[in-house]
């Protein structure tokens, strides 16, 4: 694929995030795309699970004027407070472009791999001085793997380090066509035992074990991300398990244990998805031990 070809994909996202710092070495550029195959109880951006484009509405920000109401029968003012009846919306959200207040808003948008770069490069100073570079998260990124493939073809043809965050939960042919362009790969690893992984997640996790394996065997740099839910995957057996997942895997480049945060269940509420449960924040002290137990088990761990 030529760089004018890749320029020209299109694909589905929905965020760009800048000044990262979390998501690879560096300051970055996060790119998250649309779609994901799992479907986690603590999911941070439960706004990329469905490929859909969706409608947010944020209630605080909205002054009752009507406006929207004018130009779609999905949404009515009644005693004062907005009602709006999500499965009635016929008109492309067309809402979103009359609310004064931003209450409304689409999560998902079409781009092409030109307008992301345009995003990427105005930050390369940045990368350059601090070893950053792009990010492509998701949701799934591997669930659009050819406007995932051109989104990687063209960073590095702009010199860009880049790296994807994925759940493995893909074909290994997809994360193989990733490899000439993929300086590192943020694989998670969520739960060790696969019945607890399907009860988790929505699927076992033998897929994406095998992926995890094959993509080591054949040299690829991976950082294992494993975030870490209180009260779920917080055990003994799970902790011993990532340990041996590392000893068998030696060329990780280590072990990154991520806390959850509750930012994911007001994203829920805005889009009109499932309501998620809430679980405990872990403190830093509870992070800084499971980080303590982890290294005690020979496991070589990245501090996030």
């Amino acid at each position: 694929m030529t760089k004018d070809d890749a320029m020209s994909v299109k694909g589905r996202i929905f965020n760009i995030q800048y000044f990262c710092i979390h998501d690879g070495p560096g300051i970055r550029t996060t790119v998250f795309l649309k779609g994901c195959p799992l479907n986690c109880l603590w999911c941070h951006n439960p706004e990329g699970i469905s490929f859909d484009r969706l409608l947010s509405f944020s209630e605080n920000k909205c002054i009752h004027c009507g406006a929207c109401v004018r130009v779609c029968s999905a949404h009515r003012i009644e005693c004062g407070r907005h009602v709006l009846d999500r499965a009635g919306c016929k008109n492309e959200f067309l809402c979103t472009s009359v609310c004064p207040g931003q209450a409304l808003s689409i999560v998902g948008s079409d781009v092409t791999v030109s307008d992301v770069l345009k995003e990427a490069v105005r930050d390369r100073k940045f990368y350059e001085t601090s070893g950053g570079g792009v990010t492509f998260s998701g949701g799934e990124p591997t669930m659009q793997p050819g406007f995932l493939i051109a989104l990687l073809s063209a960073s590095k043809a702009e010199g860009l380090h880049t790296a994807v965050e994925t759940g493995g939960s893909c074909t290994y042919s997809v994360l193989q066509a990733l490899l000439p362009f993929t300086d590192l790969f943020l694989y998670d690893w969520k739960e060790t035992d696969p019945i607890k992984h399907k009860q988790f997640t929505g699927v076992s996790n033998n897929l994406i074990r095998q992926n995890l394996i094959a993509l080591h065997e054949v040299g690829a740099p991976i950082l294992l991300r494993c975030p870490i839910i209180c009260g779920l995957n917080d055990r003994d057996d799970h902790f011993q398990g990532i340990a041996d997942l590392f000893s068998r895997l030696p060329n990780l480049i280590g072990v990154e244990v991520l806390a959850y945060h509750q930012l994911a269940a007001s994203k829920s509420v805005r889009m009109g998805l499932k309501s998620q449960q809430v679980y405990d924040t872990p403190s830093a002290e509870l992070k800084s031990t499971w980080d303590e137990k982890l290294t005690s088990l020979g496991v070589r761990v990245i501090e996030s």
